[in-house]
């Protein structure tokens, strides 16, 4: 197993970092929220659309996606929604790479997202001219993308995956005696690679909200919990990952949230799961597991900057808008939808 060191990427993603006006969730009154989403409401109908959240986006966005038929879910099943949906119009609140998905896959519907500014590290850290270089020196591997990453970078890859899939992927891969390029989350790779074998060349990017995670903090909540279920996304360092009851994408810790018998749970990934959790076990605690707090880049505090975009006052104004709709290069999306396509059949197979 080989990383790729790419401080370029690096050097993009604290610059973004750096120039991004950091969202405060304000707190608006009762009255204002109520009369926004009664807007909303209406306009979801009117615009013949259905809005789609990710777990990470904020407990209002995500049960308002529920309320009006919509979905809130890990990013494999808010594809697989997308993709089913009849509605002229997908209102996907997450991040940047969510909305391309969206549209490689529905070429013909429109895509909104309450703000385009919305992307993620490791989309940023991922830039397509270098990778596609690295994978034209390495011609022999399969390329293997998270779904976190460009249009561009998609059209590159052999195969595209999420965070619930990606064991299966390399365990079929490597049962085929492939070699693979991962990109771009290393600590994911290096999970995947660690729990299947697989022959694996990894790119160096991480999540800023995963990867500010420690294991010495998670130990230290664990002597004022003890009975504390450890919940642990594998996008975080390996040493998180060691003490944990269990490892898995966003769907795959709710549902050990459930099953677990602990009262209580630690959890390290994005808190925005917590609604979900709360809502599915609403006899258990959840804890944000500690990050590495004041003095980390991470700006989040165990919740995406960039997700924290997403509000009801910017989703109201999209949608009577119609600004900030999604577009992808032409020229990429047969060519994107190609391992977007591939890892939903696969997907599929294993239902």
């Amino acid at each position: 197993m080989n990383n790729l060191i790419d401080n370029a990427a690096k050097a993009l993603v604290k610059q973004h970092l750096d120039h991004l006006h950091q969202p405060t969730e304000v707190a608006i009154t009762p009255e204002r929220k109520a009369e926004l989403i009664a807007k909303i409401k209406r306009l979801l109908i009117e615009k013949d659309a259905v809005l789609v959240a990710h777990y990470y986006t904020s407990d209002d966005l995500q049960a308002l996606a529920e309320e009006t038929g919509g979905c809130v879910s890990d990013s494999l099943e808010m594809a697989r929604f997308g993709n089913k949906q009849t509605a002229k119009t997908l209102v996907v609140a997450g991040v940047k790479f969510m909305g391309e998905t969206a549209k490689i896959l529905n070429p013909e519907k429109r895509i909104l997202m309450p703000t385009l500014e919305a992307t993620c590290s490791l989309d940023l850290g991922c830039p397509v001219d270098e990778f596609s270089a690295f994978c034209d020196a390495h011609p022999e591997y399969t390329v293997v993308v998270y779904a976190n990453t460009s249009a561009a970078v998609k059209a590159r890859a052999d195969w595209v995956v999420t965070s619930s899939i990606a064991v299966d992927v390399a365990e079929h891969l490597a049962a085929q005696g492939k070699k693979i390029i991962w990109a771009p989350d290393k600590h994911l790779g290096n999970y995947v690679q660690k729990v299947t074998g697989a022959d694996m060349l990894l790119w160096d990017g991480a999540c800023i909200v995963h990867e500010e995670f420690k294991a010495r903090g998670v130990l230290d909540l664990k002597q004022v919990y003890p009975d504390a279920g450890v919940l642990v996304h594998p996008e975080s360092p390996e040493s998180v990952v060691a003490i944990a009851d269990a490892v898995g994408s966003t769907s795959q810790l709710i549902k050990a949230s459930q099953t677990l018998p602990n009262p209580r749970f630690i959890v390290a990934t994005d808190r925005g799961i917590f609604y979900k959790m709360k809502h599915a076990s609403p006899h258990k605690e959840f804890i944000e597991a500690p990050t590495a707090g004041n003095g980390a880049t991470c700006r989040s505090c165990a919740h995406c900057p960039w997700m924290a975009m997403n509000e009801l006052e910017n989703l109201a104004h999209v949608l009577e808008t119609g600004s900030q709709e999604v577009f992808v290069e032409p020229s990429l999306i047969p060519k994107a939808l190609i391992p977007l396509q591939r890892m939903l059949d696969f997907a599929n197979s294993k239902r």
